[in-house]
Order: C-alpha cells, then structure tokens, then sequence
C-alpha cells in the first residue's frame, strides 16, 4: 500500500473515532483476543474517551521504554495520542514528548485529546516517520506502536529515528515481525501468501520485517544492544513483538555512528598518526581505503565524530581471524583515537560500542594484541572485560627492535552461548 494510500485509509479511522465509534485496522477477532488496541494496556485510566477508541497499537511500548522524569520522547505513528499521553505522566512536567503522525486528521484528534486532559508537556507533529521533521540529537527516546511495519521505506525510518537521538538514547517499540516460513503447507510461495494474508488481517498493509531483517537494519542504521522479544503469535510466522536497541553513548558533542566511504580519508590519517606513535602496531604505513576494507569486516566499523564539523576523532573495526567456520564468531579489533583527542573517553565509548555491535552480530570473542609499553590500551581492555591470555616474547621486529606482544581477550556471556 502506497504512502498516500495509508494517510487516507488511517485519516479515515481518525473521524470515525471522532464521530464516537471504535476503529480498527485489523480483524475483529484479534481485538477480542485483546491483541490490539487499547486492550493492550493496563493504565489509562484518565485518557480521553476519543484517545481510547483511537489506539491501533500492537502492544504497549511506554512500558517497555523505561521513561524518566525529565526525558524527551518522540512517538512515531502517534494517532490519537494514547502513548504519547501515557508517556507525558512518565516524563512530568520538566519532560517532552512529541507525537508525530503523517495524517492531519489524526494529529487534529491527538490534539484535541491533549487539551481535554491539560497536557502541557506534548506537541504534536504532522509528517512522515521517513523523515522525522526534528533536529538532530533532539530526543532521549523514541517508541512506536505497530506503526513501522506500515512504512515502505523502513531502512529509512531507523535510519532518522537514530538520527534524531541524543548519544546514548533508546528505542523501544511495538511491531509486527515475522520469523522463518512455516505451516502445513509444502511449497513455500503457499506459505507466503498465506503469511501475506495474516499480515493483511492484523493490520500490517506494508509487509512486516523478519526478524533477521530487522535487526540488519538496526545494525545498519548504527544501533546497537538490539532485541526482539515475541509477544504475540497471530500465526503463519507472523507476531506482535518488543524491538529495544539503543544509540551508541558518548560524550556530549560527539556521536558514534557506522563508518562510511566517505570517512577514509579522516580514518586512514588519524591510523597513519597511530602508528607514527609506535606504540600501536607492528605497520608502520596505513594501508589504501580498498586495502583497508578488504581486510575488515563490513558491519562492525564505528566512527565517533564531533557533532558540530562532522570531524573523525576516532574509529574501530574488526578484523576476522579465520576462514574457516569454526573460528566464525572470534575477531581481532583496532581502536585508534586521534592524538589531539585522547584521554576524554572516546576510545572507551568507542570500545564499548564495539562490544555490544558484536555481541549483535553473534561475535562470541574479541582479541587483540598489544605493546607491553601500551599501558592506557591495556588498561582500557581490562576495564571493558578483556582478560590477559599470555605474552608472545619477540615475536616481531619493530624499527629494528625485537618487541613483545601481550595476547587479550574477551569472552562474551550472551553470544555463542
């Protein structure tokens, strides 16, 4: 269903719950199984009727986004204001939450629910959840209620919803996701239509994520801690579910984001500086950006940048240490901070970043090999869970000079378990 085929359909729910009936977008049974709708919370005592009979949410995300006193909030999708009113209690009076919904006549109807009750502390917002009309780092959370799953474009969606988050920012939302095609049926375009179909009764006109999918496009977009936790079974594959990730933190200023192509010249200058410094490696040249590249893995690079230039202050990619499979989930990492940038935490949120990106992907242990005389980079390493696992003695020339190794490494607790 296109863009503006949505915006009608969902305008067209929003002045039928103001003429007093209960909507719906998706099958009947599914409210009476109290899957949908404002069935799906415990709280709302005090919402406004027309707020009420507007919910179309799959789940309750204000109860899984952990909201505190003073926080700003964005609902995407936010229809007749029920989270976005929910959420306003949470974050009291020193607290914002935005409502932004591309259907006018939804956000005239939220608005209307917010002055019956006397929210002060919300604003409401027509446009498109594809491009998010907030400045950067402008929230501490986002949450949506069954409303992604809507979007054609949803690569673009998590790409402004991280955008629009402060460092260390979360999302947490409802959804509809899939898993991996199942059933009675044999063939497998069978079993698609009929997972089409079950999307279409529960409400989900754009087709829905499988979960392998979706945590692809968090990783992408740059978030990381990622989880998706099945709520509800509406069969053939399809489920209501919580998605919770979070935005790398960092110092005020700065930003941890995906490495790009664009970033080469800065990240390979700021690898050139390191190993000038001796201390870093047995290289004493950095590689081209095609070298460089070809021997990292594509997913887990994070630059951190400084908020104002968009300048590199620092990266971290991974390197894999075999081919062969069973060594699949064991890398070796490099961590380089600019030198005019050093003892302000950035290696460390780097590092930080890095871990749980990994841990994403399955990554079940981490090494790295460094300088005995490297003492701030074994200190960082041991603070962040990484263990000594011995000293290669001599094991290379460098500047002429025979230099030791010492081996670390991290295990995960929740990868490869």
């Amino acid at each position: 269903m296109a863009h503006e085929e949505v915006v009608k359909r969902y305008s067209g729910l929003a002045r039928a719950a103001v003429a007093g009936e209960i909507i719906a977008d998706c099958g009947s049974d599914a409210f009476e199984r109290g899957r949908f709708g404002a069935a799906g919370y415990s709280d709302t005592a005090g919402l406004p009727e027309g707020a009420l009979r507007a919910s179309l949410g799959c789940g309750n995300p204000v109860a899984v986004a952990e909201l505190r006193a003073g926080e700003t909030a964005l609902d995407l999708g936010s229809g007749g204001g029920i989270d976005v009113l929910l959420s306003a209690r949470r974050v009291g009076p020193y607290g914002k939450v935005y409502g932004l919904d591309a259907s006018a006549d939804m956000v005239a109807l939220a608005r209307h629910n917010a002055a019956e009750v006397g929210a002060a502390n919300v604003e409401f917002l027509c446009g498109a959840i594809e491009a998010i009309p907030l400045a950067d780092y402008t929230v501490d959370v986002v949450i949506s209620n069954c409303v992604i799953n809507l979007s054609s474009d949803k690569a673009a969606v998590l790409a402004e919803t991280f955008r629009v988050l402060r460092p260390g920012g979360r999302l947490g939302i409802s959804d509809v996701v899939t898993d991996s095609l199942t059933g009675e049926a044999t063939d497998e375009a069978t079993q698609a239509q009929r997972r089409a179909s079950t999307e279409q009764r529960v409400g989900c006109v754009a087709g829905s994520l499988t979960i392998v999918e979706y945590r692809a496009l968090l990783a992408a977009a740059g978030f990381v801690a990622t989880s998706i936790t099945l709520t509800a079974d509406h069969g053939d594959g399809v489920h209501s579910a919580i998605v919770q990730a979070v935005k790398p933190a960092i110092s005020p200023g700065l930003e941890i984001r995906p490495m790009r192509e664009a970033d080469a010249e800065q990240v390979l200058a700021i690898y050139q500086t390191g190993l000038e410094s001796g201390q870093a490696s047995f290289e004493t040249t950095a590689p081209s950006w095609e070298g460089f590249t070809a021997g990292r893995l594509a997913r887990l690079r994070y630059v951190a940048v400084d908020t104002d230039t968009g300048q590199v202050v620092g990266w971290v990619a991974a390197s894999p240490v075999s081919a062969r499979p069973v060594y699949a989930g064991v890398v070796e990492h490099s961590l380089y901070v600019h030198p005019d940038c050093q003892a302000h935490g950035i290696g460390r949120a780097l590092l930080s970043a890095f871990i749980a990106g990994s841990e994403d992907a399955g990554i079940w242990t981490i090494q790295a090999g460094i300088f005995p005389e490297n003492t701030a980079s074994l200190s960082l390493h041991q603070a962040l869970g990484f263990r000594l696992v011995g000293t290669r003695e001599r094991v290379g020339r460098h500047h002429g000079t025979w230099r030791d190794v010492i081996m670390m490494e991290r295990r995960s607790a929740v990868a490869g378990l």
